[in-house]
């Protein structure tokens, strides 16, 4: 069996409120597509910031994740988590001997269910790792809330009520045990504008209260109990306002009453309505009473999330609730908000937030278990963190994962010995990756660039040489992009190369320092000197913030860590060098030869007269040949490691080889419809290192091994082997080297997310089934959805690690991309294929 490890995952967290939530174990969990990471942050422990595992069951996408917390009575930490999905379903999931299982699936509700909480309902097991009894509460777009039991010790899950509201909808809920008793007490905001109170009552929640005063949708709703045993709940609304009330204890029924309060600030007298709600606890009547504490005022937007502090455990092994309250907006900001040691009136003591034009805003904020680092989830999927510094009590970006938040359409490694990786997605941007070198510190991968950040959604990428690379989107036009001198620094500075090397290399006098991108406008222009200019056919045009769309400034920085979010946003564009015009329809695919001398481009086509590929000469930019050949789509390209030839692939079912030599350009093999050995589109292409063999992959489920001089002197050519795979094949790649015995290593991608490695032996005959070798990657280092790109490292070794020589040869390193907005890095041990 293959020795298969996850190196990197890169993820968004989906664009929904309420898809993270931070656990007293220190992790964070969130929805990504259809799967949901377990993450661990920066700060929490000596191991670098990354997400530790993928759960994968969910077939649509995640809505929301939650911890199910631990009370403070129990031994243990968090080992159970549930999620829920556009897919009607939410799952349970346990943390048992080293990986996270799934336990239960919930179904009943018939539309996507948007929010879940769960708690333990005795405070008085020993441990989590008895299973106790549980209460969940789930709400759909089905206007429904519903309410499960699992008894203590048992897997299974029983649906016990079901709440209708109608033709509303409850955005969101949460669970928890009224103190001093066993009774769940449940609030509900909704789209009426009110909280909804319920307490369990025989088995059946009973609505005892609906608060109001909000003036549009609930989003957030959040309970914490204080150090008197009073509970407090926060209400977020579209409204931009937060509300506090407060739940207190009562000798007996009040009725409906009324108390006043002194506004120090104004010194004036509030006189604010009391009401009262009873239930019955052990036999016992209980009585609660409910107040307006304060109204919170400083959002701008509508705010999404809401969430208290978790307790604290003091020195003396009390647990102590701090009184701070954590809200999110889409005005780009967090505030964290609590009353003042003198007056008691809730203010504003933190505000941190997003920079940049092309932003929109936090769905959710969440509190880490000490109180000390606050992190959020935003529109574009990035998570942001921020942690408080102990020697300045300033709060400081802190290093954070992240990644694309649509479909990874293609991938590449770059050119200079395989210490990066480029990527690029339909959310219009290309990320850079790489290895965080740091002597004593762990090596972590992390995005520290974000090259181009474009207005089309983008298609595909090649690189040319070490620091420049061409991409696509959807327009008509391939754009180039050359690193500026700042990157490079930094580069070097993060990933552990020398500096005064690198620069030598790339003649960095020359270079710009950075790039910015005009208001309104498409290219990265370049920056010189870090100042706010930028130059464009020979005219100076200066920036200025004095305009409505002003765009954002780049700022030269000097980094040794991977950069914040806000930076990534703004200074970490590449320049835009050249656009190349030449195309009648978006362009769909790039190559570049291993000299970086010769750049092929395809472009959508449903006609021959489209399907041609441009031959551009990176010296002066020229189109030098056009290929005909194809009647439809080449979706794929691919030089031959010496640069001799080019093989291309077609949505038509046929494939094309061009020789590309002394400046001389002809088809020299194809396929057609009638001699094709592919019955479906042809959706990737690769080359054998030595030259040898080009390999095809079809939405038919094979993959087919062509021999070049057999191809160059047969007509019409026929593969010498195949292999079928139980999906579509959408993606494939050759490893950089063969095996002792001569067998090649393969990576296969499927339609359905599937990744497989495989050898193949040239010594056995085309028919014979025993000349494949296939080893099972586990579903967890998979993808969700179809694979897009399969790229091995150029060179055999692990990314900015030192190994010694047996070492180095032991390991390869393959990079995926796919349709669930994932970037994935496993690293291969050779020695187990």
């Amino acid at each position: 069996m293959a020795s298969v490890h996850m190196c990197y995952t890169s993820s968004s967290c989906n664009r929904v409120p309420h898809c993270a939530d931070w656990g007293r174990n220190g992790l964070i969990s969130y929805g990504s597509c259809s799967g949901v990471v377990v993450y661990r942050p920066d700060g929490t422990t000596d191991q670098p910031a990354e997400a530790l595992c993928m759960l994968m069951s969910h077939k649509d996408r995640v809505n929301c994740t939650r911890w199910i917390p631990v009370k403070s009575k129990n031994s243990g930490i968090e080992n159970e988590l549930i999620s829920c999905s556009v897919d009607k379903t939410a799952i349970l999931w346990r943390h048992e001997n080293g990986e996270y299982k799934k336990t239960a699936e919930l179904r009943g509700h018939t539309g996507p269910v948007t929010v879940v909480s769960a708690l333990y309902t005795h405070t008085d097991c020993v441990s989590v790792e008895q299973m106790p009894e549980t209460l969940i509460a789930t709400t759909s777009s089905d206007s429904t809330v519903k309410i499960w039991r699992r008894l203590a010790n048992s897997l299974e899950v029983n649906e016990i009520q079901a709440l209708a509201f109608g033709t509303g909808f409850v955005l969101d809920l949460h669970l928890l045990l009224i103190p001093g008793t066993q009774v769940p007490l449940l609030a509900c905001g909704a789209d009426d504008h009110k909280v909804h109170l319920y307490v369990l009552q025989q088995e059946q929640f009973v609505r005892v209260m609906t608060l109001t005063g909000h003036e549009d949708w609930i989003r957030g709703v959040h309970l914490t109990v204080d150090d008197s045993g009073e509970i407090l709940l926060a209400s977020c609304a579209q409204d931009s306002m937060i509300r506090l009330w407060r739940l207190s204890p009562r000798s007996e029924d009040t009725g409906a009453s009324t108390i006043t309060i002194r506004d120090l600030p104004t010194d004036q007298d509030i006189t604010m309505k009391e009401k009262t709600f009873s239930f019955l606890s052990e036999g016992e009547r209980k009585y609660f009473a409910v107040t307006l504490e304060s109204v919170l005022s400083g959002h701008e937007g509508w705010i999404y999330s809401v969430k208290w502090q978790p307790p604290l455990k003091t020195e003396k092994g009390a647990w102590h609730q701090p009184l701070c309250l954590l809200s999110a907006s889409m005005d780009k900001t967090m505030m964290v908000w609590s009353p003042g040691t003198d007056n008691g009136v809730w203010v504003e003591q933190v505000r941190v937030g997003e920079v940049g034009g092309n932003t929109l805003g936090l769905y959710g904020g969440l509190f880490s278990p000490l109180g000390d680092s606050i992190l959020a989830h935003g529109y574009q999927g990035a998570l942001h963190q921020w942690k408080r510094n102990t020697d300045t009590t300033v709060w400081e970006p802190a290093v954070t994962g992240g990644g694309h938040f649509e479909s990874v359409e293609d991938l590449e490694w770059d050119r200079g010995g395989g210490n990066f990786i480029l990527s690029t997605s339909v959310d219009q941007t290309t990320r850079l990756h790489a290895p965080w070198v740091k002597e004593g510190k762990y090596t972590a991968w992390y995005e520290i660039a974000r090259p181009q950040v474009h207005g089309y959604d983008m298609q595909c990428l090649t690189m040319i040489n070490r620091y420049m690379f061409a991409s696509a989107g959807d327009e008509k036009v391939t754009r180039v992009f050359k690193a500026p001198r700042n990157f490079i620094s930094n580069f070097c500075n993060i990933c552990g190369l020398n500096q005064q090397t690198e620069l030598n290399r790339e003649e960095a006098t020359s270079l710009p320092e950075g790039a910015s991108v005009p208001a309104l406008g498409l290219s990265n222009k370049a920056i010189y000197d870090g100042s706010q200019s930028t130059v464009q056919d020979d005219r100076l045009i200066q920036t200025s913030n004095n305009v409505q769309y002003s765009e954002p400034y780049f700022s030269p920085l000097d980094l040794t860590a991977p950069p914040s979010e806000e930076h990534l946003l703004q200074n970490t564009l590449w320049p835009e060098v050249h656009k190349l015009y030449g195309h009648g329809y978006e362009v769909f695919a790039l190559a570049c030869n291993p000299a970086g001398t010769l750049l092929a481009s395809s472009c959508k086509a449903a006609k021959a007269e489209h399907a041609n590929i441009l031959l551009w000469d990176t010296s002066t930019w020229q189109k030098v040949a056009s290929l005909d050949g194809s009647t439809l789509t080449v979706v794929q390209m691919a030089f031959s490691p010496t640069g001799r030839f080019l093989l291309a692939v077609s949505r038509d079912r046929t494939w094309s080889l061009y020789s590309c030599q002394d400046g001389k350009y002809s088809r020299v093999s194809f396929v057609d419809k009638k001699t094709t050995s592919h019955s479906r589109i042809i959706w990737a292409c690769a080359w054998s290192h030595d030259e040898n063999y080009f390999f095809t992959a079809s939405r038919d489920k094979k993959v087919l091994v062509w021999s070049l001089s057999e191809v160059c002197q047969t007509q019409p050519p026929t593969p010498v082997s195949s292999m079928e795979m139980k999906d579509s094949v959408t993606a494939v790649d050759v490893a950089p080297v063969t095996l002792p015995d001569g067998r090649y290593v393969l990576a296969t991608g499927l339609d359905g997310g599937e990744l497989a490695l495989h050898t193949w032996n040239k010594a056995q005959s085309a028919g014979d089934a025993s000349a494949w070798t296939h080893f099972h990657v586990e579903k967890c280092n998979c993808h969700q959805l179809t694979v897009k790109r399969l790229r091995f490292r150029p060179v055999v070794g692990l990314a900015g690690q030192q190994q010694t020589d047996s070492e180095v040869s032991s390991w390869l390193q393959l990079a995926s991309c796919g349709a669930d907005f994932c970037v994935k890095v496993l690293n291969v041990n050779l020695k187990t294929l």
